[in-house]
């Protein structure tokens, strides 16, 4: 019974929750809480995205975009950039070691015209900062979406292939063939690939971070509530594809991993997650 009365108040919350919040650094969409069916039902993945399983996450926000330069610029031009307590190292990236921050083909933060862009090469320890920095700013809890959040903001509760549908062409996404040289494009493009909460370009353009640990067998032990990855781990959950990828690669069920601390893909970029309160 306990348990029913808590469900309903989290669903009464998410009723009551503004669906659109802004405090300052962009558009964040509710995702109401709730279950859904988490994994490849399709058949056409990768063995590290199967068994599907039932996985419930509680209610929460999730950034409408992708960080772009402009919002990293905010970051990286801020006192608090070499905060030592906003980065899981301790230990804060040079500001000099961005790889395509002026590279003019890539549309880097550092070129002209670049603002609503996604920033390239962000690695996760950065991500991740950068996500603290928001919480020290707002006095609100952003981070990096888990694994199971990413999944849900991305395809919703049908088990669709991609956010928008099941099938993809050029009109929803940006991913390779659809420009001369693959690179990122403006986030919010492709209105016509919102995923079923209004997030834009949750495939394609640029492959996300997540707040998880990697493994490849997760699936066959995640916990059916607020699943939050392995305890530890070599690599970080990466989701999404990118402009670089196939599009039957961008399906919002795929999921790999990369090196936290490298910087060295252009192709990586990141969004935010905001805890409800």
């Amino acid at each position: 019974m306990r348990y029913l009365l808590l469900l309903a108040a989290a669903a009464a919350f998410a009723a009551d929750a503004p669906k659109v919040i802004n405090e300052g650094y962009g558009d964040f969409l509710i995702v109401p809480g709730g279950s859904f069916k988490m994994g490849d039902n399709f058949g056409d993945g990768e063995p590290r995205e199967r068994p599907v399983h039932q996985v419930h996450v509680d209610t929460f926000y999730i950034g409408k975009f992708e960080v772009t330069n402009g919002d990293w610029k905010k970051f990286l031009n801020s006192p608090d950039y070499d905060d030592a307590k906003l980065w899981p190292t301790g230990r804060p990236v040079p500001k000099d070691q961005s790889p395509y921050w002026k590279m003019a083909n890539n549309h880097g933060g550092g070129t002209p015209d670049s603002d609503d862009y996604p920033v390239l090469g962000v690695n996760w320890d950065a991500a991740t900062a950068y996500c603290n920095w928001l919480s020290k700013k707002t006095g609100k809890k952003y981070r990096l979406p888990t694994e199971a959040e990413w999944e849900k903001a991305a395809r919703g509760t049908d088990q669709r292939r991609f956010p928008w549908g099941n099938n993809i062409d050029y009109d929803h996404a940006n991913y390779a063939g659809a420009q001369k040289f693959d690179t990122g494009k403006e986030v919010g493009s492709y209105p016509k690939g919102a995923s079923p909460y209004g997030a834009m370009d949750m495939a394609g353009n640029v492959m996300e971070w997540c707040q998880d640990w990697y493994s490849r067998n997760y699936y066959e032990t995640s916990p059916k509530k607020n699943p939050q990855g392995p305890a530890k781990g070599a690599y970080r959950v990466l989701r999404g594809g990118s402009f670089f990828f196939e599009g039957q690669d961008l399906r919002s069920y795929a999921r790999s991993g990369g090196w936290p601390s490298l910087q060295a893909w252009r192709m990586i970029g990141f969004r935010p997650a905001r805890s409800a309160d």
